[in-house]
């Protein structure tokens, strides 16, 4: 056998990464990044497959999705198809998997070394977890099985997906934009497929599905079109041995990479083209999307990155600071987007106002004439320069980033043509000024090359067409005649006849120049920050970074005020005040953004959070700005109109999000002494206008309590300085303590069982969802704590392969512990097309079921649960962000617990099987009578129940007669609709008895059409799998046959929630949180200065 050829050993990499590289390629082609990381407790895989969804053959589109979901479920050397994922699970690891365009990629995280010294040894080492995924991830490539047992189960995982997917306005988007693109270029394909593409059509056709899967697989996957990247401690030649090894099996094709050369996803019938479509969310999009050149051969001089530059810019001068001043327009995004091998667009994306949609014609020749600005001169060097020396910066002082993001984001990185020493710089650094190129590049974005889509959900009000996929309404047409020569006469303006106010931009004052930072070695990092000054005014936090030394520092503050969310109307108030200083900051604070640096300003419960976070060199001078800002906000009567309406919007499209995402809301807000949910807001922002916010908003600055944590490449006199700044900018009167606000929670008593329903406002979408939450306690009990994060260590790869993967019941299921300000609980979400009550029984069902595997649970398998919730627990920061994030959740929950992950990892250890029992049994078992539980129950308009409308029993079974009259003719058979109706004369069709349905189908198969036994099975087997999709459309709640599944225990009827503030006035509240040791114990005082 060939050696394994060494590509590359030395990349170029940022200036603190500590890992080593090396680049192989294996005798049957597979090429590998390896990545040597001593101190990393995380290791990771990814491979990436040089296929996606535009190899799915025309007639069964979302093949290569399919194919992605079905490797998980078994290979011929681990044909258990959980076995993948219970290893990783016991491993601290997780895994997943994503179908793109042009690729498909597989990754995974796991521990990187076992804890245990008592462990088989592998070549004389411990042995590492890492081997025994790489074995398992390895067979995916090898020896899949597509088990015929798991293909609809899968199938149906796909389906479910893509409905969840169905109601999503960025989803219907993108497909529209696909679907009315040339139907000779596979961008025209419906990428993630359903039931109907993957299932019902093909088997129509006499198409063997699973063979088409497997041969899918066989042709298009082949070693020379993957590249795998493996990050673990061990050495790179350990590395190397294993996947010399594991990964020799794959089988090398030797298939060309996929190109798509010499076709363009817009011929010339889709350009000078304008698509009005109507969003489900209340939307405002004006896109101009321009065919454009492959950049991938580009990677030095990335010619793009000047045109995003400038036209993308949101400073004085640019398109977005005029627009915005005409009222037209929130915001602006400018960039390439890759399509595939051969193709791009350049898209401009613009964020209308109301006055904007009237005038959208009008900003797209302000950007014609912005683009003939540019094109006027050559290229300025000097621009160039100054990207490519944040570029460059950035790439040096890049941090670590979670390990799955780092080798799923590699393994894709790989595909592109870079030299192998600069896969990690890659497309990160521009190292050439090249003014051809972008001379070149300028010339796609030019007026006879361009389709326009307008989005709205009043303009222009006459959709005619329907998307076939996700039904989305739209209209195509010319652009007209008039507005086009409009447009060439902007493109070819010139500084005589151009606006004036559009110019190119200034030089950044923000870019950063002092950039050294003063590491010392061997230096111990703190698990705390210090308390630099503590009195009735101010309490300020600092930590000068001693684990990153990168030139970067986080600025938190909570400017504490009971006032901002008093009521539902002061919390609309300091939500617009908010929005309005972010509005007017907008051109200042763009080149800071530019440059590495950042503010946020929000509204939450205490107050008004400000967080300024990026190189800390100028980090002062943007604080400065924003204080001012808020201090001196004039509320301009033309801005207040336009970002009122953005808010209101907001609040109106909350309640068209996926229900999963609304559902948690409800939760909090039934467990919350004081909260407010998305009705309420929405019925306070009407009434208010520009004068009730220029005489709220100093009431909020007028007297308040400071908290600050500095953190990061900060002096200590810098912190203490910023927060000065603080006080001599908003000159507030100190909040006394007794006027703070104490955070407290409802408790759940005993035995109580309550349920809290809502109808989801979106119309259209199918999805139910439940959250079922129990409580279990105080969140500073720390014993109690241990066993509910170990509960959910436990059920975690347990609930999945249960609720999603065996019964199917949606794409959306989690598992584990919640939080609330001082209590918490262990909640399961479900997302599905099944009713609340069926979820509801089977959560029970999944409970008591793990009840009797927790009983006959190994004592192996206890203590390997406990080992990797340790490690999750115990898991090192990636970076300044999350140990700032860390110490900032810690203070603003007000128990200062700094190293809360080792007091569990601590409380964790001692913890015994018998104990876990006993928690279960008496807090979580849905017959405990002591159990305390909440579910909320989001239920779609569109439900079974909705559809069915007034259709009556008998129309119902009438119309199913007829589809399975026409389902069997198509499959062969001969279809007697008389002989077929009394067949189901009996069959409680309305009920939507499945078994009664199939048998009265299977008796006259066999009875009174007289086909054959192996006929009759095939048939019914098809027909079978029909029911669930045709039984729904005509309002029938589908019977789900039960003999598979566990059994639901009997339990206590529930409580249903009328009346929220009766519910809530009936119940006990928590105490507020406590620190966990006296504040004086974190002090480090000085004199102020």
């Amino acid at each position: 056998m060939a050696p394994i050829e060494r590509i590359a050993d030395r990349l170029e990499k940022p200036a603190l990464d500590d890992r080593s590289y090396r680049v192989i390629r294996l005798p049957n082609m597979l090429e590998a990044l390896l990545v040597h990381d001593p101190e990393t407790d995380k290791a990771s895989a990814s491979v990436n497959v040089n296929v996606g969804s535009f190899s799915d053959a025309d007639d069964m589109p979302g093949m290569a999705h399919a194919v992605e979901h079905l490797l998980f479920m078994g290979t011929e050397k681990y044909p258990v198809e959980n076995d993948y994922s219970q290893y990783l699970s016991a491993n601290a690891g997780y895994s997943n998997a994503y179908t793109s365009a042009t690729e498909t990629n597989y990754f995974f995280e796991i521990a990187a070394s076992s804890s245990q010294p008592t462990d088989a040894l592998t070549n004389g080492h411990i042995a590492s977890p890492l081997h025994g995924a790489l074995d398992r991830f390895a067979q995916f490539f090898i020896g899949p099985l597509f088990l015929s047992s798991t293909l609809d189960r899968e199938l149906k995982a796909v389906d479910s997906e893509n409905k969840k997917n169905l109601q999503s306005d960025g989803w219907r988007l993108s497909q529209l934009k696909k679907s009315l693109s040339s139907p000779r270029h596979p961008y025209h394909h419906f990428s993630t497929g359903n039931l109907q593409t993957l299932r019902d059509e093909p088997r129509k056709r006499g198409v063997n599905i699973r063979e088409e899967f497997i041969q899918f697989h066989h042709k298009h996957y082949s070693a020379n079109r993957m590249k795998l990247v493996v990050l673990g401690r061990e050495e790179l030649d350990e590395l190397e041995s294993w996947v010399g090894d594991l990964f020799a099996g794959v089988v090398n094709k030797d298939l060309s990479r996929n190109r798509w050369d010499g076709l363009q996803p817009y011929s010339e019938k889709e350009l000078l083209t304008q698509v009005f479509a109507k969003p489900v969310m209340d939307t405002r999009l004006l896109d101009i999307y321009f065919p454009y050149q492959d950049e991938e051969e580009m990677y030095e001089t990335q010619p793009s990155r000047y045109l995003s530059h400038l036209i993308g810019h949101e400073g004085p001068g640019s398109i977005l600071a005029y627009i915005k001043a005409k009222g037209w327009a929130n915001g602006l995004s400018a960039g390439v987007t890759p399509v595939c091998p051969g193709s791009a667009f350049f898209a401009v994306s613009v964020k209308l106002t109301e006055d904007g949609l009237k005038h959208y014609q009008e900003v797209v020749k302000v950007v014609f004439q912005y683009i003939s600005l540019i094109k006027e001169d050559k290229p300025q060097q000097w621009i160039v320069d100054e990207v490519k020396g944040m570029a460059e910066v950035d790439f040096r002082f890049r941090e670590k980033t979670p390990a799955t993001s780092f080798t799923s984001k590699l393994s894709s990185i790989m595909q592109q043509p870079l030299p192998r020493d600069r896969l990690l710089s890659g497309t990160s650094v521009i190292r050439k000024f090249d003014p051809e190129a972008i001379t070149r590049a300028l010339s796609y974005i030019r007026p006879d090359n361009y389709r326009l889509t307008i989005v709205s959900q009043t303009f222009p009000g006459d959709w005619d067409q329907k998307e076939k996929w996700y039904g989305t309404e739209y209209r195509v047409e010319a652009i007209p005649s008039a507005f086009q020569a409009d447009v060439r006469q902007a493109s070819n303006s010139t500084s005589e006849n151009r606006i004036a106010e559009l110019h190119l931009p200034h030089r950044n004052e923000f870019v950063p120049t002092k950039l050294t930072v003063d590491k010392r070695e061997g230096v111990e990092p703190l698990k705390t920050p210090k308390l630099i000054r503590n009195d009735e005014a101010v309490r300020v936090w600092w930590k000068k970074d001693d684990r990153f030394w990168v030139p970067k520092g986080n600025v938190y503050i909570t400017l504490r005020n009971p006032l901002s969310k008093a009521t539902p109307e002061t919390a609309v108030k300091s939500s617009l005040y908010c929005e309005l200083i972010k509005d007017a900051l907008v051109e200042y604070s763009y080149d800071a953004e530019i440059a590495g640096l950042g503010y946020e300003l929000s509204s939450i419960a205490t107050g008004i959070d400000i967080n300024v976070g990026g190189y800390s060199d100028k980090m002062a001078v943007l604080l400065e700005k924003v204080l001012v800002s808020m201090r001196d906000l004039e509320v301009k009567p033309d801005r207040f109109k336009i970002v009122k309406e953005r808010v209101l919007r907001g609040l109106r499209n909350w309640e068209f999000q996926q229900p999963y995402r609304q559902v948690g809301d409800f939760t909090r807000w039934l467990g919350s002494e004081k909260g407010w949910i998305n009705e309420q807001f929405l019925a306070e922002v009407l009434p208010l206008d520009p004068e009730d916010i220029a005489s709220f908003y100093p009431q909020l600055l007028r007297q308040m309590h400071i908290e600050v944590l500095a953190h990061g490449d900060i002096q200590k006199e810098d912190a203490l300085r910023m927060t000065d700044l603080i006080e001599s900018t908003l000159r507030p009167r100190t909040l006394p303590k007794s006027q703070w606000q104490i955070r407290r929670n409802l408790l759940l008593p005993p035995g109580s069982d309550y349920t809290y329903r809502r109808t989801l406002g979106d119309p259209a979408n199918v999805n139910n969802c439940i959250e079922y939450y129990i409580y279990v306690g105080r969140l500073a009990d720390y014993a109690l704590r241990a066993k509910l994060l170990l509960l959910g260590q436990m059920t975690e790869e347990a609930g999945f392969d249960q609720l999603r993967t065996k019964e199917q019941l949606g794409y959306i299921v989690f598992t584990g512990a919640k939080y609330a300000a001082t209590t918490m609980g262990y909640r399961i979400i479900i997302q599905s097309e099944r009713s609340t009550e069926y979820l509801e029984e089977r959560v029970n069902a999944f409970l008591a079921l793990f009840a009797t595997k927790l009983e006959s649970m190994s004592q192996e398998d206890f203590e390997g649960h406990k080992k990797s919730l340790i490690n999750k627990r115990l898991e090192k920061l990636k970076n300044l962000d999350q140990e700032s994030d860390r110490f900032w959740g810690h203070i603003s929950g007000e128990y200062f617990n700094f190293v809360q992950n080792e007091t569990d990892a601590e409380h964790v250890r001692p913890v015994s099987k018998q104990e876990m029992i006993d928690f279960f049994n008496h807090y979580i078992h849905p017959t405990s009578p002591s159990r305390a539980k909440l579910s909320v129950h989001m239920v779609a308009q569109s439900s079974p129940k909705a559809l069915a409308g007034n259709m009556s029993v008998r129309e119902q079974k009438e119309k199913l007669v007829g589809m399975l009259s026409k389902y069997l003719t198509s499959v062969g058979v001969n279809a007697d609709a008389e002989q077929l109706t009394k067949r189901f004369a009996a069959v409680d069709v309305a009920g939507g008895d499945q078994a009664a349905i199939v048998g009265a189908i299977t008796s006259y198969l066999q009875e009174d059409a007289e086909v054959s036994q192996e006929s009759v099975t095939a048939v019914v087997e098809q027909g079978h799998q029909l029911l669930g999709t045709i039984l729904p459309s005509l309002g029938i709640e589908v019977k789900i046959e039960e003999a598979d599944l566990p059994p639901a225990p009997v339990v206590k009827e529930t409580t249903v929630i009328e009346d929220v503030f009766d519910y809530k006035s009936r119940l006990a509240l928590s105490e507020g949180p406590r620190p966990v040791k006296d504040l004086k114990a974190f002090e480090e005082l000085e004199a102020k200065l």
